[in-house]
């Protein structure tokens, strides 16, 4: 009889978590603290593929079989040659297969108590969907909204810096949430990443205390935010930001200044607003871009673009929850700290 196999619920037994899939499924995701060792490299995975289906599986196994070998010893010469012997890693491939399957003899046969993860990557991709279900129910969200330029995401971290719980769902997504939320050369991470890095984030707060979390749509650029975890935020408490117009563009030229470098970059993301903009509005906001003219540029941009969605999203996603309203004049890294102890004060109170 075939000893058990480790599963999901065994991680914390292991002392290293080895993924010995290719170079691009380990970066689309992977186990947290895993260490990537393929046993075939993006190239070798995709000439064995070709190889299956063109020529015929045995001379597919043969070649990779072969591959894999090299692989493996040049892992164990290069990664675990200092290893002791009662060293305990886990190893895992897409499906528990093959792959994880060669790692795991050879490391067996030389003395290491190898497990191979029972159902490999897509056991854990099960987890993380099946626990992203269920812990969204099981915290209270305090949920920061504004329009934009309110300094929302400053002021979650501010709460976070007091020592409160904080679910910052744009430092996860890599990407600050509007058509001008791109961050340049810091591209967003794959969808099952991201909620892998989400599920690590809310299995970790505590449930007795509230969770701060910033009012988002379902998408923040490329990325969906899970639809369980998007209702039970919506169900929270609605912390609405109030801020003066020129409060707000002021707020905008500091947090935004990296896109003022590059004009270029920022004229190519207006250009993407001509299905609801007119032509005329979008030559006026590229020449204010051609001659530096920000606060003009920022000014209209509330006015006609982000206000009117604002308020068309507010209306329809918080208009039934219960609502705190928090007036700023002063959105400067002070005023933004002392706007972020009333919030908390206020939750304190109620």
């Amino acid at each position: 009889m075939k000893p058990k196999r480790p599963t999901v619920a065994d991680l914390a037994s292991f002392d290293e978590i080895i993924d010995v899939r290719s170079p691009a499924e380990f970066a689309e995701d992977h186990l947290p603290g895993a260490i990537n060792c393929p046993v075939l490299d993006n190239a070798q995975r995709a000439e064995i593929g070709t190889l299956y289906k063109q020529v015929s599986p045995f001379a597919a196994k043969k070649l990779g079989a072969a591959l894999v070998a090299e692989n493996i010893a040049r892992h164990l010469r290069q990664h675990f040659g200092d290893r002791p012997k009662h060293w305990k890693p886990l190893i895992y491939c897409w499906r528990g297969g093959d792959r994880s399957g060669a790692m795991t003899t050879i490391f067996r046969a030389i003395g290491w108590p190898a497990g191979q993860l029972d159902g490999g990557y897509k056991a854990w991709r099960a987890h993380v969907v099946a626990r992203l279900q269920e812990l969204p129910a099981t915290l209270c969200f305090r949920v920061i909204a504004g329009p934009t330029g309110c300094a929302k995401t400053r002021i979650l971290q501010a709460i976070a810096a007091l020592g409160e719980q904080a679910l910052d769902l744009e430092a996860l997504a890599r990407h600050k949430g509007s058509v001008l939320g791109v961050l340049p050369d810091e591209p967003q991470p794959a969808q099952k990443g991201f909620e892998t890095a989400l599920l690590l984030a809310l299995q970790a707060f505590d449930p007795a205390r509230p969770v701060y979390v910033e009012a988002e749509s379902r998408k923040i650029g490329n990325l969906h935010v899970p639809q369980t975890l998007i209702e039970h935020i919506r169900a929270g408490v609605c912390l609405n930001i109030e801020a003066p117009a020129a409060a707000r563009v002021d707020f905008l030229l500091r947090d935004y200044d990296y896109l003022l470098t590059r004009p270029e970059f920022l004229a190519d993301r207006l250009a993407a607003l001509h299905a609801l903009q007119s032509r005329e509005t979008i030559a006026r906001w590229q020449g204010y871009i051609a001659t530096s003219q920000w606060p003009e540029l920022v000014g209209e941009l509330l006015e006609l673009h982000y206000d009117p969605l604002y308020r068309r999203s507010q209306n329809h996603h918080f208009g039934l929850a219960r609502h705190q309203s928090f007036t700023a004049d002063d959105l400067s890294p002070a005023g933004i700290a002392r706007l972020a102890e009333a919030i908390v004060q206020a939750g304190n109170d109620s």
